[in-house]
C-alpha cells in the first residue's frame, strides 16, 4: 500500500553516502529497492538510482506501472519491457541498460558488491540473482552493501509500524492454529493451516496490508531439528509442534518460532521447557542500548550450558529484522558491534537432542532506551491445548 515517503530513512542513507563520498548508489535487490523507494518489484528485474542530491530513478518493469504509480515515493519512473520483439536479451539486460543511464552523471556510486542474500520480489519462487554484466557496467563503484546495511539496522517509526503489522498477522495465524491443530495430522498439513491463514487473511489486513505471504517450516516431536524441511510426519499429542515461521507484509518482515502441544506435555518437555524459558527471559531482560553482541551471544551459549545443553544451539541465536527476515546485526561471540536504540532483533535460542527434538523459543524485539520490547502477542515457550 502507499506510505507516506519516509524522510528519516532517506536522509539517514544520504548522511552515510556523505561519510562515504558517494555520489548516487545503484541497487537491484528487492529489498533495497523497496527500502529507498516503497516499491516491492514483481520479478526482481527493478532497480534504483539513488542519488545523494535530487529525486531518485527507479527502473521499472512497464506490467508494474500500477503498483509503482500507486507505492512509489518518487516520480521518476523508467520502463523496460518484460518482452521486447527487437531485442532477445532477458529484462534485466534492458533494466542494466536504463540504470548505466540514470547513473552516467555521477562521479562515484556504490553497487552491492558484497551482498550475500537478499529478499526476495513479490513473485517469491523463482529469485532472479546478478549476473556478472551488472557489475561489469560500474567498474571503480564503491561497495553500497555495508553502508545499506548501517542504514538498515535502525529502523524508523514508519519501519516499526510495518513490522508490527507483520508480527500481528503472524500472531493471528498462529491463534488459527491453536484452535485447529490436531494428534495425527501431517506437519505439512499444520504448516498449511498457517500459511493459509497469513495469506488469506494477512493480505488487506486492517486496511493497511496490500500482500502478506508466509513461509514456515513445522516439525512435531521427535521431528525436531534444525535445517531440515517440513514433511508428512504425525503432529504429535502430547510433545511440541514447532512452527519456524516469517510474515512478509508489503516487503516487511517478522521471524518467529511459536510451539503448540494438543495435548498434556510430556514431563520431558516440561523440563526442557523450564530450562530454555529461563535463559530466555534473563536474555530479554539484559537487552538494552549499549550492551555488546559478542556478550550476549556468550551469555546464551553459557546459560544453556549451564542448563544441561552445552554446544546448544547448533545455529546463530540473534540477527537483526526489517525489510529482510535475516539482515545485520548479527551476534556471535568471535564478532563486534553494539546493540543500539531502534534496532529490531530476533532473538532465538534452542535446544535439540540426538536422533530427533528439542526446542527452540523465538521473538522479535523493538531495541527502546528502556529495554526490549516483545513485538508479538503470541505466547513464548509451549502452548498447551
Amino acid at each position: 500500500m502507499s506510505w507516506p515517503r519516509d524522510d528519516a530513512k532517506l536522509e539517514r542513507v544520504r548522511s552515510l553516502m556523505a561519510e562515504a563520498d558517494l555520489d548516487a548508489l545503484v541497487v537491484r535487490a528487492p529489498d533495497n529497492v523497496l527500502y529507498l523507494t516503497n516499491f516491492w518489484p514483481m520479478k526482481g528485474y527493478d532497480a534504483v538510482v539513488f542519488p545523494r542530491d535530487g529525486d531518485p530513478t527507479l527502473i521499472c518493469l512497464e506490467a508494474s506501472a500500477d503498483d509503482a504509480a500507486r507505492n512509489a515515493w518518487t516520480g521518476d519512473v523508467r520502463f523496460f519491457a518484460g518482452y521486447d520483439a527487437a531485442d532477445p536479451r532477458p529484462p534485466f539486460a534492458r533494466t542494466l541498460d536504463l540504470a548505466r543511464d540514470a547513473a552516467k552523471d555521477h562521479a562515484r556510486v556504490g553497487v552491492e558488491l558484497s551482498l550475500g542474500t537478499q529478499a526476495s520480489d513479490r513473485m517469491v519462487g523463482e529469485p532472479t540473482t546478478f549476473t556478472r554484466e551488472w557489475f561489469d557496467a560500474f567498474p571503480n563503484a564503491a561497495d553500497a552493501a555495508p553502508l545499506l546495511a548501517r542504514a538498515r539496522a535502525l529502523k524508523t517509526e514508519q519501519e516499526i509500524e510495518r513490522m508490527r503489522l507483520a508480527n500481528a498477522i503472524a500472531a493471528a495465524a498462529m491463534e488459527h492454529v491453536r484452535r485447529e491443530l490436531r494428534p495425527g495430522m501431517k506437519e505439512s498439513e499444520a504448516a498449511a493451516l498457517w500459511e493459509g491463514f497469513v495469506h488469506g487473511e494477512g493480505t488487506g489486513w486492517k486496511g493497511k496490508v496490500e500482500l502478506a505471504l508466509g513461509y514456515s517450516l513445522v516439525w512435531s516431536g521427535p521431528g525436531i531439528r534444525t535445517f531440515t524441511a517440513t514433511a508428512d510426519r504425525p503432529v504429535q499429542e502430547h510433545e511440541p509442534t514447532l512452527f519456524e515461521i516469517w510474515v512478509c507484509a508489503d516487503g516487511y518482515w517478522c521471524d518467529h518460532t511459536k510451539n503448540v502441544c494438543p495435548g498434556d506435555l510430556t514431563q520431558g518437555y516440561i523440563d526442557v521447557e523450564e530450562r530454555l524459558m529461563a535463559v530466555y527471559t534473563y536474555i530479554i531482560d539484559w537487552l538494552a542500548p549499549g550492551a555488546s553482541l559478542a556478550e550476549l551471544d556468550v551469555l546464551v551459549r553459557a546459560g544453556l550450558a549451564d542448563a544441561g545443553y552445552p554446544g546448544q544451539p547448533s545455529h546463530p541465536i540473534c540477527h537483526g529484522v526489517g525489510a529482510r527476515a535475516h539482515e545485520p546485526p548479527y551476534a556471535h561471540q568471535a564478532g563486534g558491534g553494539t546493540i543500539e536504540e531502534g534496532m529490531v532483533l530476533a532473538i532465538e535460542p534452542g535446544v535439540y537432542w540426538d536422533g530427533g527434538g528439542g526446542l527452540r523459543v523465538e521473538d522479535n524485539f523493538l531495541i527502546t532506551a528502556v529495554g526490549a520490547e516483545k513485538l508479538s502477542s503470541f505466547p513464548d515457550g509451549i502452548v498447551v491445548g
